[in-house]
């Protein structure tokens, strides 16, 4: 019996073995190695959970859907380029904590009038896991942070420009329309030889003609776009012509909402656009405060707390009557270029002043003396003395003016540096 009993126990965990070993088995085929990207991969499950994303997406049309070799092929191309983008981030020690990735799944479920607890619930029920969903973001946001550091080396804005771009506002209220574009892009480099170019323009040139026959925009995009925003649709969001490509700007310039145009040539092919939307000139109220305030700056002879104990002593001298914030803020403040105002600080905009302080001036009630706080500066008492709405100041313009043309000349640059490092990527895809 005893040895029966071996026996059984031994098939059992034979059985078991085998089941295990097809189990493993079976979990390494659902998810392999489908391209290698340098020191990296990308794998079939982020292919099909990308896949997914989409066919999950407001704008898919299932009845008129690209076929899934399609999606597949520009899921593919989208996930190269982050990882390439990616592992430049590990290169140059670019992180995002959980703080900052908290906050921005925050902003993105405010701008969609959701709670947080709402927008997982609707990640969930269309299939994407919280987790992944969390990931994604985070992928997204170290993106944004290496093609910052990367591309705007590569931009050059004079004074002359910005104060030429003031002028056209001021003078010419057309410039305010904003555009809603989609662009399918044709790729073929500057590098490319007469014939590939050739083959290239004959490719857009289709494109065109079936546009001209109904097809949807959408579709021929997700089906056809060299583009980063190719399974978007093409969607580009709102511009103004000040913000837009060059290129683009001079072709859209008085187009209407349906119209398309291209092909247009530039260093990385034929771009296609499409005028989906219009809206005019979007007036932007700005809220400014004036307030007043007494810094004191910790040093070797003075401490932190000597320094708060300091700024409460003078709160209570103001609120009792016995001196004037004018008067505390010309003898004791460490700011010069308030002190000798009493403190006044003008107007501005509470984002112009350092975290802390932006909070205060924004919280506190008009006319309230706030307890001591402390900055990156020192240790501050703070007055807002007066609130307002207003519109573009001077700075507003100049400002304004500036984030037009680094926001049309960060496009340009960053489709050629997307390619740029495409191009000078060791990118293998593996056979099945």
């Amino acid at each position: 019996m005893k040895k029966i009993a071996s026996f059984c126990s031994a098939a059992v965990l034979i059985a078991s073995s085998f089941l295990l070993n097809n189990t493993v088995q079976a979990q390494q085929i659902l998810d392999r190695v489908v391209v290698v990207v340098d020191d990296g991969v990308v794998l079939q499950s982020q292919i099909d959970q990308l896949i997914q994303q989409v066919k999950n997406g407001q704008n898919f049309n299932a009845s008129n859907a690209p076929s899934d070799d399609v999606l597949e092929t520009q899921a593919i191309e989208r996930l190269v380029l982050q990882e390439i983008q990616l592992q430049m981030a590990d290169r140059m020690g670019i992180e995002i904590d959980d703080n900052q990735l908290e906050q921005a799944i925050n902003e993105i479920a405010n701008n969609q009038d959701l709670t947080t607890a709402e927008l997982r619930e609707n990640m969930v029920s269309s299939g994407m896991s919280w987790a992944a969903y969390r990931e994604n973001i985070r992928n997204e946001l170290v993106i944004q942070q290496v093609q910052r550091a990367a591309v705007q080396q590569r931009v050059s804005i004079t004074p002359q420009e910005i104060n030429n771009l003031v002028k056209l506002i001021e003078s010419n209220q057309e410039v305010q329309t904003e555009y809603r574009l989609a662009q399918i892009l044709i790729s073929a480099d500057s590098n490319s030889s007469q014939a590939e170019l050739e083959k290239a323009k004959e490719r857009a040139n289709t494109v065109l003609s079936l546009l001209d026959k109904g097809n949807d925009f959408a579709d021929l995009a997700v089906r056809s776009s060299s583009g980063s925003a190719a399974l978007d649709g093409g969607d580009m969001g709102w511009m103004t012509v000040n913000s837009m490509p060059t290129l683009f700007a001079e072709a859209v310039d008085g187009k209407s909402v349906g119209d398309v145009v291209g092909p247009i040539r530039s260093g990385i092919g034929f771009h296609i656009l499409k005028v989906q939307d219009k809206r005019g000139e979007q007036t932007v109220e700005v809220q400014e405060v004036k307030a007043r305030h007494i810094l004191i700056k910790p040093s070797v002879i003075l401490s932190d707390n000597k320094a708060k104990e300091m700024l409460a002593q003078y709160r209570e001298q103001i609120e009792s009557g016995e001196k004037t914030f004018e008067e505390l803020a010309r003898e004791h403040s460490a700011d010069p270029g308030s002190a000798s105002r009493g403190g006044d600080l003008g107007w501005a905009r509470p984002d112009k002043y350092a975290p802390e302080f932006k909070q205060k001036v924004e919280n506190i009630e008009q006319g309230t003396i706030s307890e001591p706080f402390s900055t990156q500066f020192g240790w501050h008492i703070v007055e807002v003395t007066e609130r307002r709405t207003s519109d573009a100041t001077e700075e507003s313009k100049q400002e304004r003016a500036y984030q037009m043309l680094f926001s049309r000349k960060f496009r340009e640059e960053l489709d050629n540096w997307q390619q740029e490092i495409r191009d000078q990527a060791f990118i293998r895809r593996v056979a099945e």
